[in-house]
């Protein structure tokens, strides 16, 4: 069941770098894009249309978008949560946008302030619209292998929010262990679950490093045939509502475990280090890979 070939979709410049206390400049943002361009991933999250008020780091994303070297094949998905959030994105030119939910309605609280249910219907209008201007959306499901507020999430519910946002239009789910408190076991049983009700070619494991399970958890659901990989080049991230939560699994270590396997992906790592060592000088941080410290 493990791919010949896993899509990497890039995550650092948004969700790597939202939680950043000291401001990142657009020319940084952008110089950091380009070179994940140049490196080969075929996905790079450059942005979020949200309120600068609650996410001040990515004010500027429209004039990053604006300012990108776009290569023919490439997406540079946006974070669109609302209807306003999706009207600037498509004024500044992004071709796939993305929305945020979770299996936790604790945590549907603390972060967007409303339940599930209501958070999908929220999101309803943003992807129809979205759709009928030819934009592809993704979904995102945060808390899958567990909550800082209620502890583990059962399978079924996460299975239930991946079905909806499905329904509504999204091509693909990324299913996000938000504080990193999963296991390989227990993520095979939530892919399990998820792949009772979708196919699981539309399913992306979205895995954050906290317990140093990430690559462990992102083995365990290839074998159940999830070919669709989130990562964070310099291990980029964290989540502001999960206390201690590390971030994302680092791109280039990502990459390392599947050259080794002798799986496809397409990135040359050389440049992939390069771009994490550039953007950890921009913002003053030590990389987060192994893989980059090993063979800086």
């Amino acid at each position: 069941m493990i791919p010949s070939h896993v899509k990497i979709v890039e995550v650092g410049p948004r969700d790597g770098l939202q939680n950043e206390a000291t401001p990142v400049s657009v020319e940084v943002k952008v110089a950091l894009i380009d070179r994940l361009t140049a490196a080969g991933l075929p996905v790079i999250e450059s942005g979020s249309f949200v309120s600068p008020k609650w996410v001040p780091q990515m004010a500027a994303s429209a004039e990053v978008l604006g300012a990108i070297t776009r290569k023919p094949g490439v997406s540079y998905p946006v974070l669109t949560p609302n209807m306003q959030g999706l009207e600037a994105a498509l004024a500044a030119g992004a071709e796939e946008v993305a929305v945020f939910g979770a299996a936790s309605e604790s945590f549907s609280q603390k972060n967007i302030n409303c339940s599930i249910a209501e958070s999908l219907d929220r999101f309803a209008p943003v992807i129809a619209h979205a759709r009928s201007k030819g934009i592809k959306v993704r979904g995102y499901v945060s808390c899958v292998l567990g909550c800082p507020y209620e502890g583990e999430i059962a399978p079924l519910a996460v299975a239930q929010v991946a079905k909806r946002l499905a329904d509504m239009g999204c091509y693909e789910i990324s299913l996000g262990d938000t504080i990193g408190t999963g296991t390989p076991v227990k993520a095979q049983a939530m892919i399990a679950s998820v792949a009772a009700l979708l196919p699981v070619d539309m399913l992306a494991a979205h895995f954050h490093d906290t317990y140093g399970q990430a690559l462990a958890n992102i083995l365990a659901v290839m074998e159940k045939g999830v070919a669709v990989v989130d990562s964070s080049v310099a291990g980029l991230g964290g989540c502001p509502y999960a206390k201690g939560a590390a971030g994302n699994v680092a791109t280039e270590d990502l990459v390392y475990m599947l050259n080794g396997m002798g799986i496809k992906t397409g990135v040359d790592l050389a440049k992939l280090i390069d771009a994490g060592r550039f953007i950890c000088d921009a913002i003053g941080r030590t990389t987060g890979s192994k893989v980059a410290k090993a063979l800086n």
